[in-house]
């Protein structure tokens, strides 16, 4: 069975900067793959571009640059907020709100998105928004477990169910 919509997608690999013999940033083996359904968008899309007519046991390799990834790093993503949002109960939360945490948060939409703590000033918070890869070319490789058909309830719900897949 091969990738492509509506499929559900085991997978390792090893997400490395820049090329092959880049820093390795993360890696994900067979006791704890990655399980995902595929074309939904929850992913890079060329990210899926490149897996999509592969099949169980089948190898990837594959570059990304920072443009095709996770985007340059965006001055505008980089914000000042006031002190006070990082208030709990009237007092300022020092121990969440260090230089190099990332806390959740939400936009004014209320969408869910990670700040990292750039400077802590007297009247406030820097903050930045970038995605934590932004700015990088990206290398992955590894291999395809399982390819299987989704059931209707990951397609309506937009995520693989089950083993290493979302529980609900």
């Amino acid at each position: 069975m091969k990738i492509g919509k509506h499929k559900v997608v085991s997978l390792t690999y090893e997400l490395k900067l820049d090329n092959k013999q880049g820093e390795l940033v993360q890696k994900v083996e067979k006791d704890r793959p990655f399980v995902y359904l595929f074309g939904v968008g929850g992913l890079l899309p060329l990210f899926e571009k490149n897996l999509e007519g592969k099949v169980q046991g089948d190898k990837f390799e594959f570059g990304l640059t920072s443009d095709e990834g996770y985007g340059p790093v965006s001055d505008e993503a980089i914000v000042t907020l006031e002190k006070t949002i990082f208030e709990v109960d009237g007092k300022f939360d020092e121990e969440m709100v260090q230089v190099g945490n990332y806390i959740p948060m939400q936009n004014d939409q209320g969408q869910p998105l990670n700040g990292k703590v750039v400077e802590i000033m007297e009247d406030g918070i820097v903050m930045d928004f970038n995605h934590p890869l932004a700015g990088q070319d990206l290398y992955f490789s590894g291999d395809v477990l399982e390819v299987r058909d989704a059931s209707a309830e990951e397609i309506e719900h937009g995520h693989a169910h089950g083993p290493n897949g979302h529980q609900h």
